[in-house]
């Protein structure tokens, strides 16, 4: 490896972009949030600039009331809602894109700042491009997913909330995989980047299907079908609610099979996870324990929601521990590409 560049600033780049991912966990609850409270088609329209700036006068409340009041979800759920009512959901939705925007900024600024100071390492420079494209790429996806509601339906494709939660967490995901490599390199300049390895990538694959099933769990209202564990509703299969679907459009589509499917993956990811801990441990102590104590938390957090008919406290933890288990993964799957 060639030495680094007098410039080059591997450890403060990584710092920003763990701050970064900071941010996308904080917007991962976030968006869970304003799920649980039913406010994500509060705001009918996509500004990227403009719409950063709320309603300021009554008009302009009244106006936007007006058009939340066009669409399916008011006219066949909400009839009656006040404004003050209105206020209240378009907070969380509001909020959600204020911080989407604030994300954007925190992420292209220092990038121009660092590309101009010569400071980013050689071989670094096009995959922070990229992931600055994938974070603009999920505003487009979030607004899709928007559309999806706001004609015919009274909520979100389920599909395309889980599209959109997905590719967060994997924009998560590869912001702190080269955040990881920075910081190796940091350390030596002869350090190369970790590997990908069979069993990272096969733990990672097994725990995006759990988040897969997570998210159309939320966009199902999955969790609503029992509150029982380990039965559903006297039952350890509950069978199809919704007839007439093949074996993937119940699996995808029924809510009792998605929420079946999503308690009892989560045990298959627990093996793998315990796999991948076992195997980082005598290179790096701190990512088994931090896998380890990151589904064991998960795990209880996932049975006290159902069991408490989706308290929305419990299932907002659920989701921001189910990142920081994304999180600890990757760095587990880091650990072992690192191992000579």
């Amino acid at each position: 490896m060639t030495p680094l560049p007098a410039t080059a600033r591997p450890r403060a780049i990584a710092n920003w972009l763990f701050a970064v991912a900071a941010l996308i966990v904080l917007m991962v609850v976030v968006g869970g949030i304003t799920r649980l409270t039913e406010s994500g088609l509060s705001i009918t329209e996509w500004k990227p600039i403009s719409g950063a700036i709320p309603p300021l006068t009554d008009a302009q409340w009244q106006a936007e009331f007006d058009n939340y009041k066009r669409i399916p979800e008011y006219q066949q759920l909400n009839q009656g809602m006040t404004l003050a009512g209105f206020k209240a959901i378009f907070f969380w939705e509001y909020f959600h894109r204020l911080l989407g925007r604030l994300i954007g900024l925190a992420f292209a600024l220092p990038l121009i700042w660092f590309a101009v100071k010569k400071a980013i390492p050689r071989g670094y420079g096009w995959k922070l491009v990229l992931l600055l494209a994938a974070g603009g790429m999920q505003g487009v996806v979030g607004w899709w997913m928007v559309t999806s509601g706001l004609s015919v339906r009274t909520d979100v494709s389920h599909i395309r909330l889980a599209t959109h939660l997905l590719m967060a967490l994997a924009i998560l995901a590869a912001l702190v995989w080269v955040a990881l490599d920075l910081v190796a390199l940091s350390r030596s300049s002869a350090e190369p980047p970790a590997r990908v390895t069979r069993l990272g990538a096969g733990v990672v694959a097994i725990l995006f299907v759990q988040l897969l099933f997570g998210a159309l769990v939320a966009g199902l209202n999955a969790g609503l079908v029992t509150d029982q564990w380990p039965l559903m509703n006297g039952a350890f299969y509950p069978g199809p609610t919704q007839a007439g679907q093949g074996f993937f459009g119940a699996l995808f589509n029924d809510p009792a099979i998605v929420h079946f499917v999503h308690r009892w993956w989560a045990w298959v990811a627990v093996a793998g996870l315990i796999v991948l801990a076992r195997a980082a441990k005598p290179i790096e102590r701190r990512a088994s324990i931090a896998i380890h104590s990151a589904f064991g938390i998960q795990i209880l957090l996932g049975i006290a929601t159902v069991m408490s008919g989706m308290n929305i406290v419990l299932a907002a933890a659920h989701q921001l521990v189910g990142a920081l288990l994304l999180v600890a993964t990757v760095w587990g799957a880091h650990v072992i590409g690192r191992r000579r």
